[in-house]
């Protein structure tokens, strides 16, 4: 004789097999879906466990410095590698050097780029052999007003305020090349760098014949 089925109080009668069958299965997933849950927590646990792990283990320290650049060093493998007398501005030592290498397209240049603090940058550019646009068409087309005398050597002066990258520069001849000075900073840095390399300026005129 079969038992009779459990009396379900939201029921008022034994419950049918049916019933019963649905209520385990119910059940079931009930159990099975609190384990998938408990699971999926221990494994996140566990993968941020082994994320603070290997975080811990990364050895720290101080980021290594940039490399300084030597510019004279730079002039002197540039003058070797073009065979010719290449200028390295005497400039206060506390100027940090971003860049000191041959730039340029169809006019070669030797540039270094100096930040003599933090409201501005200044470029240094010896133009080799360049033709007679060369420093319109580095400052952007602008025009000389006026030209000013720095240690003996006599520039033109440029005051750019249309420009964002360059609001000043200083340009002259030396020997087959032109020297420019230009960038962010303000005229007093500026006569600084072009006392720096007026020596080396004479040097290069004396050269030429």
């Amino acid at each position: 004789m079969t038992a009779p089925g459990r009396v379900v109080a939201e029921l008022g009668r034994p419950e049918t097999a049916a019933e019963t069958a649905a209520r385990k299965a119910e059940s079931s997933r009930i159990y099975r879906s609190s384990q998938t849950f408990r699971n999926l927590i221990a494994a996140l646990l566990a993968t941020l466990a082994v994320v603070a792990v290997i975080a811990l283990g990364v050895p720290r320290g101080d980021p290594t410095p940039a490399a300084t650049i030597d510019v004279a060093a730079e002039a002197a493998a540039t003058a070797e590698a073009y065979g010719r007398a290449v200028i390295a501005p005497d400039v206060p030592s506390d100027w940090t050097v971003n860049q000191a290498q041959i730039d340029g397209d169809n006019v070669t240049a030797f540039t270094i780029v100096y930040v003599p603090d933090d409201t501005g940058y200044l470029r240094v550019a010896q133009a080799f052999d360049p033709d007679a646009a060369w420093v319109s068409r580095t400052l952007s087309g602008a025009v000389s007003d006026g030209t000013v005398t720095i240690d003996g050597i006599d520039w033109d002066r440029y005051e750019i305020s249309a420009s964002d990258d360059v609001s000043y520069a200083l340009a002259t001849t030396a020997g087959p090349d032109q020297v420019l000075i230009y960038g962010t900073a303000d005229a007093d840095t500026a006569a600084v760098a072009a006392t720096g390399v007026a020596d080396q300026i004479r040097a290069l005129r004396e050269e030429t014949p």
